[in-house]
């Protein structure tokens, strides 16, 4: 029982010391600036390349579930509504055929 303690205590520091290093750095980020701007883009480019990758890896029916959510995006510029067309999409299509 006591190894059991141990590694939910060490989990519990590891992880107050990852969110403290997150506050404690994101204090000396620029406003303004290239890093900035590279800053700003970084979650966009993450969640691109996640998508590509999952598309490249997929069949058509990602394709065409890829092709619903793009038609979104062009459509209404709103994140949230894109990524719900997407997967209602691919669930649809996973379902139906």
């Amino acid at each position: 029982m006591t190894e059991t303690w141990t590694l939910i205590l060490g989990l519990a520091a590891a992880t107050f010391a990852v969110r403290l290093s997150g506050c404690l750095l994101g204090r000396r980020l620029p406003d303004h600036g290239p890093w900035a701007r590279g800053l700003q883009a970084l979650p966009g480019c993450l969640i691109l390349s996640l998508v590509t990758y999952l598309l490249m890896q997929g069949g058509p029916p990602e394709w065409a579930a890829g092709a619903a959510a793009l038609t979104v995006a062009l459509l209404t510029r709103s994140l949230p509504l894109t990524m719900a067309a997407g997967i209602a999409a691919i669930c649809l299509i996973r379902a139906y055929f």
